[in-house]
């Protein structure tokens, strides 16, 4: 078995798509994945599976949630290897200045094939920095996420997939569950 990290897109929000997250775990395990532990109420969970294609966990869970919530939520699954490469690559963390509290990861369901990054800079506000990977989207936000103009429907918009995003300290404490978990 190996241990992965899910992360759900625009679940209890606002009172929207709700899911408890024991009812959450309780699907995880009828899909017949193990060691499963969440992490705050949006959708952050991490599992052990047997399964080693990350799509079609995802596409497993994104069923299930459909079948018994009767809506659609996106999936993100990733290895522990997958996110420590994602964390490593964090172009912020070499900047001592920056606050981590400010930073964000934007997660892409897939690689963007083409995008105008003039048209999304333009959108960036005062003292924000964006930065790109192939698999997600390094956010610095010194006035707060939920100023920025830089969220995930501009972005899925602008490159034409998927994405959800988590703050620094979620994302860290996702491996550090993950690390645990293996």
């Amino acid at each position: 078995m190996q241990t992965y990290i899910s992360m759900l897109r625009g679940i209890n929000v606002s009172g929207h798509k709700i899911i408890k997250m024991e009812a959450l775990r309780t699907l995880y395990e009828k899909l017949g994945y193990d060691k499963v532990s969440s992490y705050i109420q949006s959708g952050n969970v991490v599992f052990r599976a047997e399964e080693h294609s990350e799509k079609k966990i995802a596409e497993s869970i994104s069923t299930q949630i459909k079948k018994e919530f009767e809506f659609e939520v996106p999936v993100f699954v990733l290895s522990v290897q997958k996110l420590k490469k994602i964390i490593a690559n964090n172009p912020f963390l070499k900047d001592a200045a920056k606050n981590e509290a400010f930073f964000h990861v934007t997660f892409l369901a897939g690689k963007p094939e083409q995008y105008s990054l003039e048209l999304i800079e333009q959108k960036k506000q005062d003292d924000e920095i964006i930065a790109f990977a192939d698999d997600a989207i390094y956010l610095y936000c010194p006035n707060g996420y939920g100023k920025t103009k830089l969220h995930n429907t501009f972005l899925e918009a602008k490159l034409k997939v998927g994405a959800t995003t988590r703050n620094w300290k979620t994302t860290k404490k996702l491996i550090e569950m993950a690390e645990g978990n293996s």
